[in-house]
């Protein structure tokens, strides 16, 4: 089974390592994947041998809290999952703590510093002999910067205690370090004063870090503060989203119209859906026309006309007519939920990519904090006071930074899945988007797919029937069928009351049926079929082949052993599919039509698509095959079907794409769900999917460049040839802007 948990309390990618190392580790637990920006975890477990509670309990011992996201319906439980995964402050509010942070500082700042830029100071701070007074106010204003950033030293000792240090570890070791060794400072002072030894005194009067350890949590603050406001950016989409949902609707009930809560809806009310007002559920018109806008869930910009029998998505917008409608889905069933789970789980699951930033995450703060020691004793080996040492030891801590390491990846794919969203194109996982940008093959099914989907017919061709008596019997056979063409068998005849009985209906998968009617034996279907069935067809091949030239698909239809007549039917190709292949095929992409359609009519179809690579005749269960053997081959396939005959190759392909699902939108097989019927979609998917691995290659690229050159010039690569050092509060800035850039730089995505 799976599980969604909210996990709180982590600080950086070494606590969401450290959640998922302590979790995995439980026996019966297959899969636990940590998503810090939402702060949420997505289990996969087996439920005989561990409970979510164990789980639960697992992680609070891991020094976090967690609880489940319980299966609620919508939208009113994605508006809460979306508030627990808003990232939560313990203790005094971040905004708060930045604002009387950034006071006392500059306070601070004024009396350690002022009097080096000649500013004036009370003489009761000035002086060998006031140097106690002096470092005490300094030590009386760092006091309440160290207590409104208390989490840092709460959360990082904690966490050194469970032998697994995070962020909160390095900066609250940095910070402290500093204060304590200020606070020894104020005693070497005095002992100096006492003891008449003013030099002393004045030397350590110089070598206070007050306002270092102050600098340190204020600016990692700011950080902290800014880079969650660009990551609440990264959420917008699903906001969004559940911001379309309307909060009541207007149901019919006994001829009265009753304003109820959206939540109150069940399947089958009435609704009144007024000009300007948003549909509350899934639906279908039963009275009324009107104009409906889907952009907010489809992307399409052009109002769709609804009447009497046509399906309403939830969320989209009633234009300029009343409509009565019948609700068919509600709550976690209806499109806008299914939207908001599939990007809220996309976010939730972890690019391949991602991995090696975990691996080096989980031991990253083990490793500078033993460099950070190394560095305090090499540079005291060679000479120099601890002071200095010290100095690059916390420059050294508090440099380094985690959290650009993990936040590289998932902020990148959060505003990727949110941008997509916004597009009509929904990524059901992380690993699909990365994949995406690997595709050198598209394989794409014929009807549905590159065309229209609704055959129509055009031509029939009789064996000395009548027409109309031809058709008669070929609806009657034809109306227990679910092929596409028997559908527009149905509609060219448009007399369903009048259909005959038939009696041993069979269908035979890519081939066609038979059935008795009026006690004789029919027969309805391709060509294959009819030669298997041993049939012979009277109607000269030079008349079929000239239909079957012009794109035409001919059904047969046969009475005992002979063929009585031919419907011809086309299906045309969407006014967006010529362009959309040609712009694949520009991207180096191979691009291949599947159809069960014979080898002329595919041919007439590639020719207006300019397409060569075509196979025919293909039956639902070769599709997979097809793909198969095309993988073998060493290609990386997209499968582009209508994601219900096409599910086994969707499934099989490298990625899967369901295209012009309308409000069916939660097919299993498909990695990749575009909600319009326009193939363009694809090419736009697998473009942004570029763009956005290589957002997602510079923030990893940044990160480790960052920690690579950083750390070693924290602990003082560059004094012995150009004498450069970083103080610890010019190191603090740096971590901060680390975070900030990888932020911002995926938030960029939005615009492209």
């Amino acid at each position: 089974m799976e599980s969604k948990f909210n996990v709180t309390g982590m600080s950086c990618s070494a606590c969401s390592a450290g959640v998922e190392k302590a979790v995995s580790r439980l026996d019966g637990v297959e899969k636990a994947e940590v998503n810090l920006l939402a702060e949420t975890m997505v289990c996969k477990f087996d439920g005989d041998k561990v409970t979510e509670e164990d789980i639960i309990k697992k992680v609070e011992k891991a020094g976090f809290h967690a609880s489940v996201i319980a299966d609620e319906a919508a939208p009113e439980a994605e508006k809460k999952h979306t508030e627990q995964a808003e990232p939560k402050e313990e203790g005094t509010p971040i905004k708060t703590r930045l604002i009387a942070s950034v006071v006392f500082l500059a306070v601070l700042m004024y009396v350690s510093m002022g009097h080096m830029m000649g500013l004036p100071l009370p003489s009761i701070l000035t002086g060998v002999e006031n140097a106690v007074s002096f470092a005490l106010v300094q030590f009386l204003l760092t006091l309440p910067v160290i207590y409104l950033n208390r989490k840092f030293f709460i959360g990082g000792f904690k966490a050194v205690l469970r032998k697994a240090p995070n962020m909160d570890t390095l900066v609250a070791v940095g910070s402290g370090a500093s204060l304590i060794y200020s606070v020894a400072a104020i005693f070497v002072i005095g002992y100096g004063l006492g003891h008449g030894d003013t030099e002393l005194a004045a030397t350590y009067s110089h070598h206070l870090y007050f306002e270092g350890a102050a600098m340190i949590l204020t600016l990692v603050t700011v950080g902290k503060f800014l880079e969650s406001r660009a990551k609440g950016k990264t959420n917008a989409a699903v906001k969004d989203l559940i911001s379309l949902a309307p909060d009541t609707a207007i149901l019919l009930k006994n001829g009265k119209e009753v304003e109820v809560p959206t939540e109150q809806i069940a399947v089958g009310d009435i609704l009144l859906i007024r000009p300007g007002s948003r549909i509350p559920v899934d639906g279908e018109v039963i009275k009324g026309t009107s104009f409906v806008d889907e952009s907010a869930l489809t992307g399409e910009s052009i109002p769709v006309e609804k009447q009497e029998g046509d399906k309403l998505i939830s969320a989209s917008m009633n234009k300029n007519g009343s409509l009565e409608m019948c609700a068919t889905k509600v709550g976690k069933d209806t499109t806008l939920s299914q939207i908001i789970t599939l990007v809220e789980n996309a976010g939730a699951t972890k690019a391949p990519i991602a991995r090696l930033a975990d691996k080096v995450s989980g031991v990253f703060v083990p490793i500078v904090m033993s460099i950070s020691l190394l560095t305090v004793i090499i540079w005291m080996l060679v000479g120099k006071d601890f002071s200095f040492a010290l100095s690059l030891g916390v420059a050294v801590l508090v440099i380094s930074c985690p959290c650009a390491l993990g936040l590289a990846t998932p902020v990148a794919i959060t505003v990727a899945n949110g941008r997509c969203a916004k597009h009509g194109i929904l990524v059901k996982s992380a690993e699909a988007l990365e994949t995406l940008h690997l595709i050198d093959t598209v394989v794409l099914d014929k009807t549905g797919t590159i065309t229209e989907g609704k055959p129509k017919v055009t031509d029939i061709l009789t064996n000395g029937l009548d027409e109309k008596e031809f058709l008669h019997i070929a609806a009657s056979l034809e109306r227990d069928s679910e092929h596409p063409l028997a559908e527009a068998i149905m509609q060219a005849f448009g007399e369903e009351k009048s259909l005959l009985e038939t009696k041993n209906f069979r269908s035979v998968s890519g081939r066609g049926v038979a059935a008795e009617l009026d006690g004789a034996q029919y027969f309805a279907g391709n060509l294959k079929f009819m030669e298997e069935e041993g049939i012979q067809n009277p109607i000269p091949a030079s008349e079929i082949e000239k239909h079957i030239k012009e794109g035409k698909t001919p059904m047969y239809f046969a009475k005992g052993k002979t063929v009585i007549g031919i419907i011809f039917a086309a299906d045309h190709v969407k006014e967006t599919s010529a362009k959309a292949i040609s712009d694949m095929r520009k991207a180096g992409i191979d691009v291949i039509m599947l159809t069960g359609d014979n080898k002329a009519t595919a041919k007439a179809i590639g020719k207006e698509l300019e397409l060569t690579d075509i196979i025919s005749d293909v039956l639902p269960q070769d599709k997979e095959r097809i793909v198969s053997d095309i993988q073998k081959k060493g290609k990386k396939v997209a499968m582009v079907g209508d994601g219900i005959n096409d599910s086994p190759a969707l499934a099989r392909a490298d990625v899967g794409i369901a295209i012009g699902s309308g409000t069916d939108i939660a097919i299993e097989s498909a990695d990749i769900v575009l909600m319009k019927d326009d193939l363009a979609d694809v090419c736009d998917v697998i473009d942004f999917s570029k763009k956005t691995i290589r957002n997602i290659k510079q923030n990893l690229f940044w990160a480790f460049i960052y920690n690579a050159i950083g750390i070693p010039v924290a602990a003082g690569a560059l004094y012995p040839a150009f004498g450069i050092t970083l103080s610890p509060m010019i190191a603090a800035a740096c971590m901060s802007f680390s975070s900030i850039f990888v932020t911002t730089n995926a938030l960029r995505l939005y615009k492209k």
